[in-house]
């Protein structure tokens, strides 16, 4: 069993790049959504055993996303529906240079409700394996969560990923920087994007050994349309990036990381692991929003050959 905690939102998308939300513009969604979601949704669908920790509204950006899920095979039992709160929200818009706006509510969402109550429990205590995105690291009760869900999967002889995936929004958030230097001293394999690599290091060129002299037993850089680098204590694999028609970036790196940490957790070669994890990162760019590109084993193997 692969579990995540965290953020479970609908994405709702300018139809047009431009520079934030401060006219009337047109817009399509909401599509399912949420780091966490994306990513155990791949899990599932690479045909692993998956299931999350999280909170969604009475409403129907709760059920869509519920849906979702349950129909990609994922483990809900621990969502909680908050009676009180709506469903998390993203409005997201381009620029022209690729980069992205958002408007989150996940402060005041169903989110914020997010506890490790029996549920949560009884599913991490079949946990093997835990994937914490920094994204669902936006408050210190999350922040403590999360940890304390990392610790417990480890005490009980699991594995634990981290992909920092930190996004502007979520930057100066109180306890964030000593909470990635925990998650740091804890995963099992790091996912950075860019320059994320860096995160935790005291210097650029050093940046792996770094992370491996910590304890980090697999570091998976992420590079976008550059590929993707794999470290261990052995040495590096790279893989480029598969050629498809970008339609929208959303949700490829956590496409990438459930692929690739649902072949590790079962023991393939790590080359056949970091292969199928750029196709699966391929794969998700080529549909609008951020869960709809998600392949299947199949699809997922066919590309990747």
């Amino acid at each position: 069993m692969i579990v995540t905690l965290g953020e479970i939102l609908v994405e709702i998308m300018a139809d047009a790049p431009g520079e934030g939300f401060r006219q009337a513009i047109a817009l399509t969604g909401p599509f399912p959504s949420g780091a966490p979601a994306i990513y155990i949704s791949q899990v599932a669908r690479m045909g692993s055993a998956a299931g999350i920790v999280s909170a969604v509204g009475t409403d129907d950006f709760g059920r869509v996303n519920l849906e979702r899920l349950a129909a990609d095979g994922v483990d809900i039992s621990a969502v909680t529906v908050d009676a009180e709160r709506p469903t998390g929200s993203a409005f997201v818009r381009y620029r022209g240079d690729g980069t992205r706006d958002f408007v989150f509510n996940i402060a005041h969402s169903a989110c914020a409700s997010i506890a490790l109550g029996p549920a949560a429990e009884a599913l991490l205590a079949r946990a093997r394996h835990l994937h914490v995105v920094g994204t669902s690291l936006s408050s210190v009760p999350m922040q403590a969560m999360a940890l304390a869900a990392a610790r417990r999967v480890k005490g009980q002889g699991g594995t634990v990923s981290f992909d920092p995936n930190l996004r502007k929004e979520v930057l100066g958030q109180k306890g964030l920087a000593e909470t990635v230097a925990a998650m740091l001293g804890l995963a099992d394999v790091f996912l950075p994007s860019g320059d994320e690599l860096y995160i935790g290091c005291s210097g650029r060129d050093a940046a792996v050994a770094e992370h491996l002299a910590r304890g980090i037993k697999a570091v998976v850089w992420k590079q976008g349309a550059d590929g993707a680098s794999y470290f261990d204590a052995d040495g590096r694999i790279d893989q480029a990036a598969f050629a498809v028609t970008e339609v929208d970036p959303t949700g490829a790196g956590d496409c990438f990381a459930g692929a690739f940490t649902a072949l590790w957790c079962e023991g393939a070669a790590t080359a056949q692991a970091l292969r199928f994890a750029a196709a699966a990162g391929a794969l998700a760019v080529t549909k609008r929003g951020p869960m709809e590109g998600a392949g299947w084993a199949a699809e997922v193997a066919a590309l990747a050959g």
